[in-house]
C-alpha cells in the first residue's frame, strides 16, 4: 500500500458502512484502502506519507484510543478522524488526547465528508 495525500484509509467493522463510505470517498476523487479492524491495518505497511484515516471508535479487538496512540507514533503524518454512532464526551476527550484530529458522529453526509477531507 503506497498512500499519497489523496488517500483515505477506513477502519470500520460494519461492511455496509465501509462500502458506503468507500463509494462516497471515491466519488470525491480520493483513493480508498479499507480495513475491517485496527489489527488488519497494523498488519499492513503502516502509511508513512500523508493520508487521512476514518476510524470507527467501537471496534472489536484493539480500542480506538489504543490504535490512535500507536498510529501517532508509527505514522505521525496520518490525519485521524474518529467516527462513532454514540457521542460520548469521555471517549471524545480520550481520542483527541491520543492524537485524533477530530471526532464526528455517524451517519456522515457526503457534504460533511467532503468538508472533513478537504480540511
Amino acid at each position: 500500500m503506497e498512500p499519497h495525500p489523496r488517500t483515505v484509509l477506513i477502519v470500520e467493522d460494519d461492511a455496509g458502512v465501509s462500502r458506503a463510505l468507500s463509494r462516497a470517498i471515491r466519488s470525491l476523487g480520493y483513493r480508498v484502502c479499507a480495513f475491517e479492524s485496527g489489527e488488519a491495518l497494523l498488519a499492513t505497511k503502516v502509511p508513512r506519507l500523508p493520508a487521512t484515516l476514518l476510524l470507527d471508535l467501537h471496534l472489536p479487538g484493539i480500542s480506538g484510543a489504543e490504535l490512535i496512540a500507536a498510529l501517532c507514533i508509527w505514522a505521525p503524518e496520518l490525519r485521524i478522524i474518529v467516527m462513532t454512532g454514540r457521542d460520548i464526551a469521555a471517549a471524545r476527550e480520550a481520542c483527541v488526547a491520543a492524537g485524533a484530529a477530530c471526532y464526528i458522529r455517524k451517519p456522515i453526509s457526503r457534504a460533511d465528508l467532503a468538508a472533513l477531507l478537504e480540511a
